[in-house]
């Protein structure tokens, strides 16, 4: 699977070295419909070894409509530092490694936001 990056002046590694939290982690991946079990397949795993770690909150993959080759998996974590403490470990990188060339993922790191009379942070 290869790793690319939303805004490129703002790299993932970049994006850990920012101590904030509670965060928002959204990957994008674009996944060729002949990749879409063995991608379910792999990425339950690495769901289930996130969700499993210190500071995981939640999370949730979403499928695009009408034959779409997008899902999006929207994790909310407490910090970037529980994050990068669960994408560091050898057993997540090692489980990673699995995804089949021809799917592409886009992560980023997002924190909340207030907006006055419409959401809070």
């Amino acid at each position: 699977m290869k790793i690319d990056h939303l805004d490129p002046a703002v790299p993932l590694m970049a994006q850990f070295g920012t101590e904030t939290g509670p965060i928002v982690l959204v990957n994008t991946f674009v996944v060729p419909a002949d990749l879409y079990e063995e991608f379910l397949t792999i990425w339950k795993e690495d769901a289930a070894y996130m969700k499993s770690a210190p500071g995981c909150i939640s999370t949730q993959l979403h499928k695009g409509t009408a034959g779409s080759s997008l899902l999006v998996n929207v994790a909310v974590w407490e910090s970037t530092a529980a994050l990068f403490a669960a994408f560091s470990k050898p057993e997540f990188q090692q489980s990673a490694a699995k995804y089949p060339e021809g799917i592409v993922a886009y992560p980023h790191i997002y924190e909340r936001i207030a907006v006055e009379g419409i959401c809070v942070a």
